[in-house]
């Protein structure tokens, strides 16, 4: 069909589980919980993600791992290692580039594709999707689901279907239809505070609210009901935004599982990125002198901002301040779904300035700590007072280092 597009949703099954699974063959079969502190289970870390095993007894991310070793006690606790998460999502992504030019990474362990140009090389897009399971496995060992649709939408909906292991191909002409049976909170943009106000309206499903009286919906929602009607009948042009490649940066960013408006549990994250970026340009011996702020919103409406420092620096302090100020510029009425912090202009080389300042003190302790009993076993005072919101590190974000 002409001017259809095919886009690919990727979507890792339980991936850092999955990696534990796979090197540690002892763990298979066993419900395994990434996103423990040095301490174990009974510690105040938040559950990255857990095993289908562990699942099965109602564990689920973002969960305080104490509430996960009540429900779980025998099951195998494993502090995240994000540099090997890290390491197994390139060459994941390698795979995914080798189908198509047009791929938009969207986490560590997922990415959109527009395979609509690729017919010719691989076949159709339920092809495609069969050859690049296919290839993953073969080289990574794991498995991941795929949705294939017209939109990003409905790719990405599609993906989370039939896990792990799924495919689904949602045909041209059939979004609407497939979305309709669908509970309202799968639908991009519809977070807590949008699906209380949904149903005040008596709607529960997609379909309803395809349905739905439009002046009725705007007097509720105002524009953004406009925008989540278009999405219920399965209209999204959005396009794939491929990622160059081009610019070196050094970043970390942090996907919510639930669209979060507390602000001081975003200042927290925040200031958690701020340190775990800080953390790896020490160890790469980089200093940055441009920070970037990445912001996206419950309506999946993403913004950049960035900022040039007079001084390259390599302090969690300084990056804070930055992308604090940037926040304060862009934060609005809107839930927050992701943050991210990237540094870049590292300049000529990677050595730093011999006279440049060290690390403070308190950073080198927190360095050397680290390196001896694991990432994040020091955290700052400030983060304690929301623990469970001590999870920058521990759940499903990305660290990317383009050289």
């Amino acid at each position: 069909m002409a001017g259809v597009r095919t886009i690919l949703h990727v979507d890792m099954d339980a991936f850092y589980a999955a990696i534990e699974q796979r090197d540690r063959p002892e763990l298979k079969g066993r419900p395994v919980v990434v996103g423990a502190d040095p301490r174990g289970g009974r510690g105040r870390g938040v559950v990255a993600t857990a095993s289908y095993e562990a699942r099965a007894f109602g564990i689920s991310s973002a969960m305080p791992i104490s509430q996960a070793w009540k429900r779980c006690p025998h099951g195998v606790y494993v502090h995240p290692d994000m540099d090997k998460y890290a390491a197994v999502s390139k060459e994941v992504m390698e795979v995914v580039g080798g189908f198509s030019d047009c791929v938009e990474p969207v986490s560590i362990d997922e990415a959109f594709l527009d395979v609509t140009g690729s017919r010719r090389a691989f076949g159709d897009g339920e092809t495609v999707a069969r050859r690049l399971k296919e290839a993953v496995r073969e080289r990574t060992a794991l498995t991941a689901s795929v949705g294939v649709a017209t939109s990003k939408l409905v790719a990405k909906v599609a993906s989370d279907m039939r896990k792990p292991d799924g495919l689904v191909v949602v045909r041209p002409g059939a979004e609407a239809a497939f979305l309709a049976p669908l509970p309202i909170r799968r639908l991009w943009g519809v977070g807590p505070k949008t699906e209380e106000e949904l149903t005040r309206l008596g709607v529960h499903t997609i379909g309803a609210l395809a349905a739905l009286d439009p002046g009725r919906l705007a007097r509720r929602l105002g524009t953004h009901g406009h925008d989540l009607m278009r999405l219920a009948r399965g209209e999204d042009d959005r396009p794939v935004v491929a990622d160059p490649g081009e610019t070196k940066s050094l970043g970390q960013e942090h996907t919510f599982d639930k669209d979060v408006s507390d602000l001081a549990a975003l200042r927290g994250t925040l200031l958690d990125l701020a340190d775990a970026v800080a953390r790896r340009l020490r160890g790469h011996g980089l200093r940055a002198r441009t920070l970037t702020l990445k912001y996206r919103d419950e309506g999946f409406r993403t913004l950049t901002r960035a900022e040039t420092l007079p001084e390259p620096t390599d302090a969690g302090d300084v990056l804070f301040r930055v992308v604090w100020r940037l926040f304060e510029g862009v934060h609005g009425e809107r839930r927050v779904r992701l943050l991210g912090i990237y540094t870049s202009g590292f300049g000529a080389g990677t050595q730093l300035d011999l006279f440049a300042a060290a690390a403070s003190a308190a950073d080198q302790v927190r360095d050397a700590v680290d390196r001896r009993f694991g990432e994040g076993t020091l955290t700052r005072a400030s983060l304690m007072v929301y623990p469970e919101r001590r999870h920058t590190r521990d759940r499903r974000g990305s660290r990317r280092l383009r050289r």
